[in-house]
């Protein structure tokens, strides 16, 4: 009867570790899966975040490049004055300097900066290049004069892009605050600043 009684104890003792393993690494195998899946999000939203930038930012050297095209067409032609010219050339350049980054983002003032910079480079350069009618029927500068116009279109569309990108992975990071250090182990606590942020 005591052998009897100690091997249903053994029975039961051994069922009971078996369930216990079993629950141990199915909790395991729950957490890791969470882990993974968040780690897949996460850089899910990250190549988000880098393309939209990279859009952007592409969006915004080719109209550079444009306006630098038209001022390089305008210097081969008498009518336009070449000190204007030089003055504008100087002024494109230091808007490639000034261009936000993401971390500059976060300052009010540097997108101001640029923003006004841009708009009134723009402005100056598609007046002088259209007030010559000459000029515009080329077909080369007519090009390049549609694509600083069409570029200036899309800035606000691209950089709403971004910022619902960013909304995203803001988010992401508040929400699995808990879980970021082992899903990102350089993860700093920062979160990326939005465009919106600039005009509130």
């Amino acid at each position: 009867m005591i052998k009897k009684a100690s091997y249903i104890v053994l029975i039961t003792s051994l069922i009971w570790l078996l369930s216990c393993n079993k629950q141990q690494a199915t909790q395991q195998k729950t957490t890791f899966t969470k882990i993974d899946s968040l780690t897949e999000t996460y850089l899910i939203l990250q190549d988000s975040l880098l393309h939209a930038w990279n859009v952007m930012v592409w969006d915004e050297k080719e109209k550079t490049k444009a306006m630098h095209g038209l001022i390089q067409m305008m210097h081969q032609k008498e009518e336009f004055d070449d000190k204007e010219l030089v003055t504008l050339e100087q002024r494109l350049d230091q808007l490639d300097r000034i261009r936000f980054t993401q971390k500059s983002l976060a300052n009010n003032y540097v997108i101001e900066e640029y923003d006004f910079a841009s708009n009134s480079l723009v402005s100056e350069i598609l007046s002088l290049a259209e007030a010559d009618t000459e000029f515009v029927k080329n077909m080369a500068a007519q090009r390049l004069i549609d694509k600083v116009k069409m570029s200036e279109q899309r800035v606000g569309e691209y950089r709403s892009q971004y910022d619902r990108v960013a909304s995203r992975y803001n988010a992401f990071l508040e929400k699995n605050k808990d879980y970021i250090k082992e899903i990102d182990k350089d993860y700093t606590g920062e979160k990326r600043a939005l465009f919106r942020m600039a005009y509130d």
